[in-house]
């Protein structure tokens, strides 16, 4: 099903399927990340520049990570943003013997690094994730 939304970045009017991206990076600040489907270009929203787009996708962001605990979206604090992360569009994951778990956002190349002892909760769900889904276990 899809999630139409219009949104105006860098005078430039994009018309994206929200149900197609596959991570949001929530900053402090009040601003909203997402990167376009099959491209790495990030369109970053926020209050004051785009009101209408940034309450729709807002709301959108909230209604994921609501229904998280019973799909693959998962919700993790890192690099000073909450990101949301689709882990079913995730298609490699590394393990550090240092208890790192790395994975790369899909349609940017941005790592995200999960350390064991820095973030127990987010490394266990990864952890039981990947052994869920790959059979493999770190």
């Amino acid at each position: 099903m899809a999630y139409w939304i219009k949104v105006n970045y860098e005078r430039n009017d994009y018309v994206v399927d929200l149900d197609r991206i596959s991570a949001f990076a929530c900053a402090s600040s009040g601003r909203i990340t997402f990167w376009l489907p099959d491209s790495s270009i990030p369109i970053v929203i926020n209050r004051q520049s785009n009101p209408e787009g940034y309450q729709t996708v807002l709301e959108y962001v909230q209604q994921v990570s609501a229904h998280s605990l019973t799909s693959s979206w998962i919700k993790l604090l890192y690099d000073r943003s909450e990101y949301l992360v689709d882990l079913n569009r995730i298609s490699a994951f590394s393990y550090a013997a240092n208890g790192r778990i790395t994975f790369w956002l899909p349609e940017s190349s941005i790592p995200i690094v999960i350390n064991k002892q820095s973030d127990p909760d987010t490394y266990q769900k990864l952890a039981e994730y990947i052994k869920r889904k790959t059979g493999h276990a770190f």
